[in-house]
């Protein structure tokens, strides 16, 4: 099979823990043929199918500056591909909004699109969990600067977040003495013109913000905790925190059953849960990580777990 990655560049891997570079050494090793672009490099006209000049590459095995070379650029359909796998990281703007688009239109060419761009569209990744409130903490979403301080006065410690943050970007907790809580409220919401999040704040984030992989509807048996460091409050790998791979507790997999088979049948081929304690507070599905940290520190192989379930997939049809 050839695969292309919709991706951010190359030369931005971080390949000792990038997610995407271990799904294509676990293709090539399979035998595969990998090419990577860019959402800019997508390009539609009239009366053709949706293209882009890609990368064709082969992994080398060499170390962070040489780990691919590429053989060829050319512009190539994305239907003529057995698969394009949208692995851009966030934020969700306009312009990934629009590569969406652009997907679809491929798979109207005859594309195979994983993850699905329709579900990505309709599973943004803080608002996804409105479907699935059996399995949140008390939740706020609005741009009213009263609504928040109503939900602080209510639960006195919480979390307040943009909704189109990755990695820890932008959150704030705020304690009982609401110290500066209108301030945050107004640099989140933009003077009212912008929506956010508001969690009571979870005090097992202590323990970790646990990523649970579920692949093809089936949960990884392993989820990776991101523990904060020092005086922080965030978890995220990106912010610092500290990952450690343990077993899923029975509540971990009780959401991961409950919702993989619902979002795999939409399309989601690889969603990424946030479960804080027993709590959900996020469906991850642009780009979910942590599959090497999963698979060094317990040797489940969660790369072979997602290209078996891809060619699965791809073998349905």
């Amino acid at each position: 099979m050839t695969l292309l990655f919709v991706a951010d560049p190359l030369e931005m891997f971080k390949i000792s823990k990038d997610t995407t570079f271990s799904m294509m050494r676990e293709a090539q090793r399979r035998g595969h043929r990998i090419a990577a672009c860019e959402p800019r490099h997508l390009v539609w006209r009239s009366g053709g199918p949706v293209l882009a000049e890609v990368r064709e590459i082969e992994l080398t095995g060499g170390g962070a500056h040489d780990w691919f070379r590429e053989t060829d650029t050319p512009l190539r359909a994305l239907k003529d591909f057995d698969a394009v796998l949208m692995r851009k990281d966030p934020p969700f703007d306009a312009e990934y909004f629009y590569a969406t688009h652009l997907l679809e239109q491929a798979e109207r060419d005859g594309a195979r699109v994983f993850n699905r761009p329709r579900a990505l569209r309709d599973h943004p990744e803080k608002l996804a969990i409105m479907e699935f409130p059996q399995f949140v903490s008390p939740t706020l979403v609005t741009r009213d600067p009263d609504a928040v301080r109503a939900f602080h006065a209510e639960h006195r410690e919480i979390i307040l977040k943009p909704l189109d943050g990755m990695g820890g970007m932008g959150i704030f907790r705020v304690g009982p003495d609401g110290l500066n809580l209108g301030s945050i409220t107004e640099t989140l919401n933009g003077q009212g013109t912008t929506t956010l999040m508001v969690q009571k704040f979870v005090p097992e984030i202590a323990q970790g913000d646990k990523r649970v992989l579920v692949i093809g509807g089936e949960p990884v048996p392993f989820s990776l905790a991101r523990i904060p460091q020092g005086s922080e409050i965030r978890g995220n790998l990106a912010a610092g925190g500290k990952g450690v791979a343990q077993p899923l507790s029975a509540r971990d997999r009780e959401i991961a059953q409950a919702l993989g088979p619902v979002l795999a049948a939409r399309g989601l081929l690889l969603i990424g849960l946030d479960v804080i304690g027993d709590v959900l507070t996020e469906i991850n599905v642009t780009s979910p990580t942590c599959f090497q940290e999963i698979t060094q520190q317990t040797g489940f192989d969660v790369p072979a777990m997602f290209v078996d379930a891809l060619e699965a997939a791809l073998a349905a049809v």
